[in-house]
């Protein structure tokens, strides 16, 4: 019985220091090395040096001095990350998006952008596209007493042209712009 069973123990021993100890010591190290920023979180800094988030995850900004993300189904908790898997016939749902879209609406502007209403697949996409983010423009630069074309100005300008796929604008790099304006009133920043 020892004859096998000590093999067993082992080889078990072994893969648990190589799959469990050395490997994730050497991805991480190389990782470290390779893409530093990345490792790291993708962490967006301010100017003092002070860290406001992740490039890779959204958050909640609130007033009207802000571009909004996208609604999240677990409320931006990292931990809750996913959709809400409501059926599009689910009443839960119909609720949640017209209640946004009450909270958004004004009566002078074009039909809200479904970016807008609708969560992402992970509930923490930090980006919109360019079109729901200049939808709020007109909002965002009455808020802060801003020219329009100023505020669309900085909107283009944080607008990311991917290799593959539709542009994006990641709003909390918007936000962060945005508050480098010297207009920024004061009770608006980050």
């Amino acid at each position: 019985m020892s004859n096998v069973l000590r093999p067993a123990l082992s080889l078990i021993v072994l893969m648990s220091l190589i799959t469990g100890v050395a490997y994730p010591l050497v991805v991480t190290g190389v990782a470290q090395v390779a893409f530093p920023a990345q490792a790291n979180g993708s962490l967006v800094y301010d100017a003092s040096g002070k860290v406001r988030g992740s490039a890779l995850i959204a958050q909640s900004f609130t007033g009207d001095e802000w571009f909004q993300s996208r609604p999240s189904a677990g409320a931006f908790a990292t931990v809750a990350s996913g959709a809400s898997n409501f059926a599009p016939s689910n009443p839960a749902l119909a609720t949640r998006v017209k209640e946004d879209a009450a909270k958004l609406a004004n009566a002078s502007q074009e039909p809200i952008p479904m970016a807008l209403l609708t969560t992402s697949g992970s509930g923490l996409d930090p980006h919109l596209s360019p079109e729901a983010v200049a939808w709020q423009a007109g909002r965002v630069a009455a808020a802060r007493q801003l020219p329009l074309d100023k505020v669309q100005a900085l909107i283009d300008a944080n607008t990311q042209r991917p290799l593959i796929g539709p542009p994006v604008v990641n709003v909390l790099a918007l936000n962060m712009s945005l508050n480098q304006l010297p207009s920024a009133p004061r009770n608006a920043q980050l």
